[in-house]
């Protein structure tokens, strides 16, 4: 039994998409989807399940950071069968050339969590996108000529840094963005088997200080869904 997720068998697609923002899954659900119904409130973590051009697909609210998303996730994976991960979500700019709004495609996501810790002592897990997800992601892309960044991007626990520039130790590495949720995904769905990927939009920068309003986070990441949609037709 799920203690997080209230849906019935069947009610789940194998196909999730996770925000973090369970508005932006109610937005997602109810601007993209056919015949959306709400499947999950519990805890006001909102999940919903419609279709796209015949497909059934799922949107499922994770909440901020690392242990919330392996929760969701967790439960997806085991008690309803989700087989393709897929997070869209917001990200803060680390590198100049990485603007408001752009798209980040997520190849790999390093971490500053110790979720794995426990896995691998001292040893160091990679958590990658899925090989198949991430180029579907690109040739869509290409195809609706929706310009993007691939690359690493660092999974954070802490949101707000003491120190301000923090943030360039990571980006003389090439980390193009922090986000909270992508590498505590990749790893999830790399143990069970699933594939997974992050899809995400520059909300904010690092590097120049600007940001997006709190009401454009829920409501106007239209390309990065219009990708996403479309990667999932291959």
């Amino acid at each position: 039994m799920s203690l997080h997720l209230n849906a019935r068998p069947g009610d789940i697609a194998e196909t999730v998409l996770l925000p973090g923002d369970p508005l932006r899954a109610k937005w997602i659900a109810e601007t993209f989807l056919e015949n959306p119904f709400q499947y999950n409130d519990v805890r006001g973590m909102y999940g919903y399940t419609g279709t796209y051009r015949g497909k059934k697909i799922s949107v499922q609210g994770t909440g901020m950071g690392a242990a919330s998303a392996l929760i969701y996730c967790h439960e997806l994976i085991n008690d309803y069968g989700a087989k393709n991960l897929i997070r869209v979500g917001s990200a803060g700019s680390y590198q100049s050339h990485v603007n408001l709004r752009d798209i980040v495609i997520a190849m790999s996501a390093s971490t500053d969590s110790a979720f794995n810790h426990s896995r691998f002592g001292f040893a160091t897990f990679a958590p990658t996108a899925n090989g198949e997800l991430f180029l579907n992601a690109v040739k869509a892309a290409e195809e609706l000529n929706i310009s993007y960044k691939a690359g690493n991007v660092l999974s954070s626990d802490i949101f707000y840094d003491d120190e301000s520039d923090a943030y360039e130790k990571w980006a003389k590495f090439g980390v193009l963005c922090v986000e909270m949720e992508a590498a505590a995904i990749y790893t999830i769905a790399a143990q069970h088997g699933v594939k997974a990927l992050a899809v995400l939009t520059i909300s904010d920068s690092l590097v120049t200080k600007e940001e997006i309003s709190q009401k454009d986070r829920q409501t106007s990441f239209n390309q990065m869904i219009e990708l996403v949609l479309k990667s999932l037709e291959k």
